[in-house]
């Protein structure tokens, strides 16, 4: 067996003499430039999931050491502490339950012994395999055993085990938060039996407190779930949206409006701005609550009937099959918890609700250059494969219809191949530095099914390696999870 610290070192090696190369005769940080300083970053980060990926070995190998029947013989009585994670947490200085944590990872991903003494592989051999390559951090792999735990009793180990190697291949291209929300659809998909009871407590823990501080200030709290929150979130972000693409082309560095220089972006539905407009000065927060105080006019009894419908009003997503049959797993656009059938056949009989219905027949989604701007239908289509922004995975509000290759300067049909989805601020750093886009779809396919691959300028990556975009990237289904 390979020393672990072997990888380690080596990966400590290369953080020193890149450092070295890079630092000048100053040594330190503030002589480097900007793409040695990514570097660093990088290798930094790369060292330190490595070592913690050791820490939770030793971890593991220390809590078996410290088992409760071992009373004051256990490691960590005898070292004076009364568990484990408290001998962890006071060698490294951190919280106790970071120490619980590198635990947790280190017995889901160390080897096991049989009953008859033969050598076992881990409980989860992917996620080892991959903290061993320094692929995924510690806190990444608590996420995804945690919630393959969760399911074990009810899901085959085989789908288990391909789910694991799905997620583990998708963890590296996201954040914390951003796999937190894959794992709740995964969850949902691998063990959609098990999603209703959770829809139930959530929506059964709903409320909204309504309070005053010491300042006098109002200040409400609300907790929703997906079907509550649904309609608040569209009609605010509905406003917001609005609001935000009439003082397009201020605040941003570029100075570009969004449809410079070919026009390429479908809005809301209303007119751009013909005249000066002044620029957006209120934070996203502000212009929430903004949102959220019209609406509650409108809705006490006002004459005004300019607040802006939804642009895609809400729209719930769910296979024919499941939702003929009552079981399965829906979503609802820019909400991340998954509903249950149930929910989704109440949502779908609601107004404003639109059931978007997956294996449906659908009217034409390719106009050629017949026309310029995308039609709604070629929207939801492009949700369905986009998810929201393609590139940082804003919800569909925030998000734009664009060309990929643009209808005036390029001739670019208004296809559904050659159309992307993109918020704002990432509309213009696409063009800004210059990113390529592409669509891959195998042959035959529908062009929902198609994969969004961005690709870096060289200065932002000098291998310009494509980066996955789109819901492929966020969404599990898109690697297959559910047999």
């Amino acid at each position: 067996m390979t020393n672990p610290v072997d990888a380690l070192l080596d990966t400590l090696a290369a953080l020193r003499s890149a450092w070295g190369e890079a630092s000048g005769a100053g040594g330190d940080e503030r002589g480097m430039s900007a793409a040695a300083l990514l570097d660093v970053n990088q290798r930094i980060a790369e060292a330190r999931r490595l070592l913690d990926g050791v820490h939770a070995r030793v971890a593991a190998e220390m809590s078996a050491r410290s088992r409760p029947e071992l009373g004051s013989a256990g490691l960590a009585r005898q070292a004076g502490f009364r568990s484990p994670a408290k001998l962890i947490a006071a060698a490294t200085g951190g919280h106790t339950g970071d120490a619980v944590r590198l635990i947790q990872v280190g017995e889901a991903t160390r080897e096991r012994t049989s009953l008859s003494g033969e050598p076992a592989p881990a409980r989860h051999p992917h996620i080892a395999d991959a903290l061993r390559e320094g692929t995924v951090s510690v806190a990444a792999a608590a996420a995804i055993s945690a919630m393959l735990d969760r399911v074990a009793v009810r899901v085959e180990a085989g789908t288990r085990a391909d789910a694991e190697a799905a997620l583990i291949r998708q963890a590296p291209l996201l954040s914390l938060d951003e796999l937190q929300a894959v794992l709740r659809r995964a969850e949902a998909h691998l063990d959609p039996d098990g999603l209703e009871p959770v829809v139930e407590e959530l929506h059964g823990q709903r409320s909204l407190k309504i309070q005053q501080d010491a300042t006098g200030t109002t200040v409400l709290t609300a907790r929703l779930d997906a079907e509550t929150a649904a309609p608040i979130v569209a009609a605010i972000d509905a406003i917001v949206t609005a609001q935000l693409r009439t003082s397009r082309g201020h605040n941003t560095e570029s100075g570009l409006t969004v449809d410079a220089p070919a026009g390429d972006a479908v809005g809301s539905g209303t007119d751009a701005p013909r005249g000066p407009v002044a620029p957006e000065t209120r934070s996203l927060p502000q212009m929430r609550a903004d949102a959220l105080a019209a609406i509650c006019r409108h809705a006490s009894g006002c004459d005004e009937n300019t607040l802006p419908r939804p642009s895609t009003a809400v729209i719930v997503r769910m296979d024919l099959d499941q939702l003929r049959e009552g079981a399965g797993v829906a979503t609802i656009d820019g909400i991340e918890q998954p509903i249950d059938a149930g929910s989704a056949r109440r949502m779908a009989a609601a107004a404003d609700i639109i059931p978007c219905v997956l294996g449906t027949a659908s009217e034409v989604l390719d106009f050629g250059r017949a026309r310029r701007h995308f039609s709604s239908a070629q929207r939801l289509a492009l949700v369905e494969r986009d998810g929201g922004c393609a590139f940082c995975h804003l919800p569909p509000a925030f998000a734009e219809a664009h060309h990929i290759r643009w209808w005036q300067r390029d001739g670019g049909s208004t296809d559904l191949r050659n159309g992307i989805l993109l918020c704002t601020a990432c509309h213009h750093r696409v063009h800004a530095e210059n990113w390529e886009i592409r669509i891959d779809a195998p042959p035959g396919a529908p062009p929902t099914a198609g994969t969004v691959w961005f690709i870096p300028p060289p200065q932002v990556d000098p291998q310009r390696t494509p980066r996955l975009g789109g819901r492929r990237r966020f969404d599990p289904l898109a690697y297959h999870l559910v047999a």
